[in-house]
């Protein structure tokens, strides 16, 4: 399959860790250098929404993305981008001008022009010209929803996430015009190296509120203060996200790893639903603090 769609036979082929969506590969070509080959032999392949949404973030940003060289949905052939060790301060800073810049792609609407994937799932994005309504029913319900028949969210905490849904316009009052976010930004989808960003992974794209992938890489990747402090330099965090808004953002995220992963994570999101309660309650603590990113989570996805 893989000297098919390459055109030649590899001198060798070696497995590679990660992806919720088919096997990946490295392939050393004879004729130099080396591609990511990802092969989806499941009844529903997904791999040609992957491509797609690597394309739509190379053409319409800056961000760091593998190019694609082959797409089709068994079959994607990926630029190989090598990583290795971590940041240092300055690639912190190289990652806050790549996500301030592509925080700077704005849209017309919420949502996209087609449905994506969050991990291995259909992320729905049919637009809507309203943000708090689209998070509130193509996010939390939906998610919820899915959780809950695939018996990982319990019954209690779907009705929390139904009643939360049901105030998103109150809780969302602030929002900014649809900007085009990553959609997956956690540690293990950022590549370094020698200290500096090499290129980012694993999209799961559309137009959204900003905030939503600042609550994201807030949840499931620490990337350090410096990352924090030179993105807020280059585009200002608004007050009450960090006290207010993030713990409602984090619903999403959590809600996918519930469905993907089980009730390991349902006492988090529990957490969060009680956080967003305390603070509509009046009972939450309303100064906005310094952001001071957590650990790394285990579990956060790629594609």
């Amino acid at each position: 399959m893989i000297e098919g769609v390459l055109g030649e036979m590899p001198v060798r082929v070696s497995a590679m860790s990660g992806g919720c969506v088919g096997e990946v590969f490295r392939a050393d070509l004879a004729s130099g250098g080396s591609v990511v080959v990802k092969i989806d032999r499941s009844q529903r392949p997904l791999l040609e929404r992957e491509g797609y949404m690597l394309r739509l973030l190379a053409e319409r940003s800056s961000l760091p993305v593998p190019r694609v060289i082959a797409c089709d949905e068994r079959v994607l052939v990926l630029e190989m981008i090598e990583n290795s060790g971590g940041p240092s301060d300055t690639g912190r800073e190289d990652l806050a001008r790549a996500v301030a810049e592509l925080h700077g792609v704005k849209g017309e609407r919420y949502g996209l022009e087609q449905d994506t994937l969050i991990g291995p799932l259909e992320q729905p994005n049919t637009p809507a010209a309203d943000w708090a309504s689209f998070f509130a029913e193509r996010r939390i319900l939906h998610f919820a929803r899915d959780a809950h028949a695939q018996g990982a969210l319990p019954t209690p905490l779907l009705r929390r996430c139904e009643r939360v849904a049901e105030r998103m316009a109150t809780l969302l009052d602030d929002c900014e015009e649809p900007t085009l976010i990553h959609g997956d930004l956690w540690s293990g989808n950022v590549l370094w190296r020698d200290g500096r960003l090499a290129g980012v992974i694993d999209p799961a794209v559309y137009y959204a509120d900003r905030e939503v992938e600042l609550a994201f890489m807030d949840l499931f990747g620490s990337f350090g203060r410096r990352f924090w402090e030179a993105y807020d330099q280059l585009r200002p965090i608004r007050e009450g996200f960090w006290d207010r808004r993030r713990h409602v953002y984090k619903l999403y995220p959590l809600l996918v790893h519930v469905r993907l992963f089980g009730r390991g994570y349902v006492n988090s999101l529990q957490a969060e639903l009680d956080a967003v309660e305390m603070e509509e309650k009046g009972k939450g603590d309303r100064r906005d603090s310094n952001p001071r990113p957590p650990g790394p989570q285990p579990g956060a996805l790629t594609n």
